[in-house]
């Protein structure tokens, strides 16, 4: 009887544990905001949500102001966690072992146990692991097989790809991972459908119903209580602010043909400072990018902006005039998050990107966008002039409230609810 009563509590267990690095307070990432969305939801559907995160030591920066956006209900436990590039090198010099499957190996052991010691508390009904981190994957595996707790994976992007990584050893090991995923998980989620089609390819025996896409969206509860000034505006009349709001990758997203079509612009007498102005906000590469804005004497165009508290960063984005998107042709599969709150925001996008690009179609679908490719200088400098042409004649046109909400998370979250209760029955 009592054994049967046990079997009983934990099949209708609704508890889940969740293995995510990035998580509040983490700024820098804005992938960290799926998480934090799901285990909302999560919670206010009953779910008892365990959240084995990173040592706050373990982040490059963080902010206080940022623990105010966990639900109070979601426990998180900070796992033992360091960057060997910072805490373990001697000299900036270390081992590369020591970084594999990333640098941030030692939170498997911290996880690990910190995982154990969750599921003797609460035994959840399923484990989910996010990347982009790879060390979460490793850690969500190793539960699985001490426990036999079902195991979903959230890719979310491809983790291997034809040139990444480009180090030989973290492929081989991601590689593994990879085939681990598949072996032992329910689910693996992909964001885009480029990604799903991709690896559906790659596991061509693996059960069609393992693979699953739940795209990114925007979170409407990061937007309440922002709303763009009644004040006039402190900018000259008639500028128009173009913004990029989050890491600019030089290899994923590299600006420079945009810079020289801007410096070839100005040159031609067709853009200046009082006109336009491009601020790249919180690139985490202002010193890469600085020397080539003096260089190509556009530094009093473009504007390199320090990061700013993602609260602020959608303020920001609500006031400017335009939004920009940048996304090289080896992300083929992948969508910034920023997309969705860009067609949130209802601002024209200007998006450096294919236009068979899983970002290029799903950008165009929602309307208010041009494109052109991210390496083609001729085809910038003619597209942003037709965009701020546009912009100025008013003539783009955004979405109706009810058609936005399917780029919403919230919209994505009720699938994701309904997967993970779909796993445990």
């Amino acid at each position: 009887m009592n054994l049967q009563l046990t079997i009983l509590t934990i099949s209708v267990n609704k508890s889940i544990l969740y293995i995510a690095y990035h998580y509040p307070p983490v700024l820098g990432s804005s992938g960290v905001h799926r998480t934090l969305a799901f285990s909302r939801y999560l919670q206010e559907r009953s779910w008892n949500v365990q959240v084995i995160s990173a040592s706050l030591k373990a982040y490059d920066d963080w902010s206080q102001e940022q623990f105010s956006f966990i639900p109070k209900s979601v426990k998180v436990t900070r796992a033992y966690a360091r960057n060997v590039a910072k805490h373990y090198s001697i000299r900036g010099k270390y081992t590369k072992w020591m970084a594999l499957p990333d640098k941030w190996q030692s939170w498997i052991v911290g996880g690990f146990l910190s995982g154990l010691k969750a599921i003797r508390s609460h035994r959840p009904s399923v484990i989910v692991s996010t990347y982009p981190i790879a060390s979460a994957h490793v850690i969500a595996y190793l539960l699985h097989k001490a426990t036999g707790i079902p195991w979903v994976a959230d890719f979310r992007d491809p983790m291997v790809q034809n040139n990444y990584p480009k180090d030989k050893h973290q492929k081989k090991v991601w590689e593994w991972i990879e085939k681990k995923a598949v072996k032992h998980c329910k689910k693996i989620i992909f964001t885009a459908p480029g990604a799903l089609k991709l690896y559906k390819e790659r596991f061509p025996l693996v059960d069609k119903s393992v693979w699953q896409l739940i795209p990114n969206g925007f979170d409407e509860t990061m937007f309440e209580g922002l709303e763009v000034s009644s004040e006039p505006s402190p900018q000259p009349a008639g500028l128009i602010r173009l913004l990029h709001a989050g890491i600019v990758y030089p290899s994923e997203r590299n600006p420079s043909a945009l810079f020289k079509a801007i410096a070839e612009l100005k040159r031609e007498n067709r853009l200046s400072a009082e006109n336009f102005q491009l601020w790249l906000r919180g690139t985490a590469h202002d010193e890469h990018y600085h020397a080539t804005l003096i260089e190509l004497g556009v530094d009093d165009i473009v504007m390199l902006k320090p990061p700013v508290t993602y609260k602020k960063a959608l303020q920001e984005m609500l006031e400017v005039e335009t939004l920009l998107l940048l996304q090289a042709k080896n992300c083929h599969y992948q969508v910034p998050a920023k997309a969705y709150e860009y067609i949130r925001a209802r601002k024209p996008v200007l998006a450096l990107t294919e236009e068979d690009s899983d970002t290029g179609q799903l950008i165009s679908g929602a309307g208010a966008a041009m494109l052109a490719p991210l390496d083609d200088v001729e085809k910038i400098k003619n597209v942003l002039l037709k965009f701020i042409e546009k912009v100025r004649d008013e003539k783009f046109e955004f979405l109706s409230e009810d058609s936005m909400m399917q780029y919403s998370r919230a919209y994505q979250g009720k699938k994701f609810i309904k997967l993970i209760e779909d796993v445990v029955g």
